[in-house]
């Protein structure tokens, strides 16, 4: 029984979440040759607070990015 984890960040919609699942299942039923009701696939949704990359979370990386964005304009 596999059994996949998936990490998210916030906003997306249920369909777009049924999307991926069904997707996901498809790939692993074809590539491990197992049935449908057998995948297990496990969502888990993180805010802006709860996800740092390089030490920022990802509004402190969304405000540097857009400082950076603006910088460049004014050139």
């Amino acid at each position: 029984m596999p059994i996949i984890e998936m990490h998210l960040m916030e906003g997306r919609t249920v369909e777009q979440k049924r999307a991926v699942a069904q997707a996901v299942t498809e790939a692993v039923t074809r590539s491990l040759g197992v049935r449908q009701d057998s995948v297990r696939i496990l969502i888990t949704e993180h805010g802006d607070e709860e996800f740092f990359v390089g030490g920022m979370n990802m509004a402190q990386r969304a405000a540097a990015q857009r400082a950076v964005a603006q910088a460049e304009e004014r050139q």
